[in-house]
């Protein structure tokens, strides 16, 4: 791939992943709007890959202590064994939906119009959410209830526009939890689920032992880490002091633009 494509899909992938505005939509629009042929699932998910280390990188004090705790489990640390067994929790109806969705491969998913009116429905859902969730719970907050609901928002990510992050965080704002925290909740339980994809689709590109793949592989996945790790930091300072309207409004500009576009036919 020319590495003006490689740098824009590791820009889109990284730079929206973890916002609340869809990233694999976005995805979907490089091809149509570049006229370059779809860059296949090996560079998207390298770009996922990349972001996987950016938001691991983030995260990593959580993560050090929700192992500590799986380990001692039962005997200490047992909030951080908690939160691990929550992210887990969380994750499992995901990967249920995920199974049989893949079986049945629906082609309504890849529908432009189901890509702009998810965009424009969630983003009014995250609105609404925030603007009537209450703010006085935080992540020590979540328990069982709360992430098997989380999780259970989650599946709505299958569809693309809906924005796994988006759909988290719209689910953690209406059971009561601050931005910060169901932004923090949600980016933990990206985790498990970028990387189930990221193992699979590795060995498919192993499999296929194309160098030339793999090296363009390596480069999205290096600058999508890079461009991932900024886009969450500037999100986690923006949420810390105001709200989802910003993303809100970008999503139903899209949405609007991509039923005009698809109306006319210029998509």
């Amino acid at each position: 791939m020319p590495l003006m494509m490689l740098l824009l899909v590791a820009a889109v992938q990284g730079i929206t992943e973890f916002l609340p505005v869809s990233s694999s939509g976005h995805l979907i629009l490089i091809p149509l709007v570049t006229d370059h042929q779809y860059q296949g699932r090996a560079i998207d998910v390298a770009a996922h890959v990349g972001t996987l280390v950016a938001v691991a990188a983030y995260v990593r004090a959580d993560l050090l202590r929700m192992a500590r705790g799986v380990i001692t489990y039962g005997r200490q640390n047992h909030a951080d064994g908690h939160l691990a067994v929550l992210v887990v929790i969380a994750t499992i109806p995901v990967i249920i939906a995920g199974y049989f969705v893949n079986k049945a491969d629906p082609a309504w998913l890849l529908d432009l119009k189901t890509l702009a009116i998810a965009n424009l429905v969630f983003a009014l859902l995250l609105w609404l959410a925030d603007q009537l969730g209450a703010t006085a719970r935080t992540m020590g907050d979540i328990g069982v209830n709360e992430a098997w609901l989380i999780g259970l928002a989650q599946i709505f990510a299958l569809i693309p526009g809906a924005s796994r992050s988006g759909v988290t965080m719209m689910a953690a704002r209406y059971l009561g939890f601050d931005r910060v925290s169901a932004a923090h909740f949600s980016l933990l339980l990206s985790l498990p689920t970028i990387a189930g994809a990221g193992v699979l689709k590795t060995y498919d590109l192993i499999k296929t032992d194309d160098l030339a793949l793999g090296a363009d592989a390596l480069m999205v996945a290096a600058l999508s880490c890079l461009f991932a790790f900024s886009s969450i930091n500037l999100m986690m300072r923006w949420l810390a002091r105001a709200n989802f309207t910003i993303f809100v409004g970008y999503r139903l500009i899209m949405g609007f633009a991509l039923l005009v576009a698809v109306q006319v036919g210029y998509l």
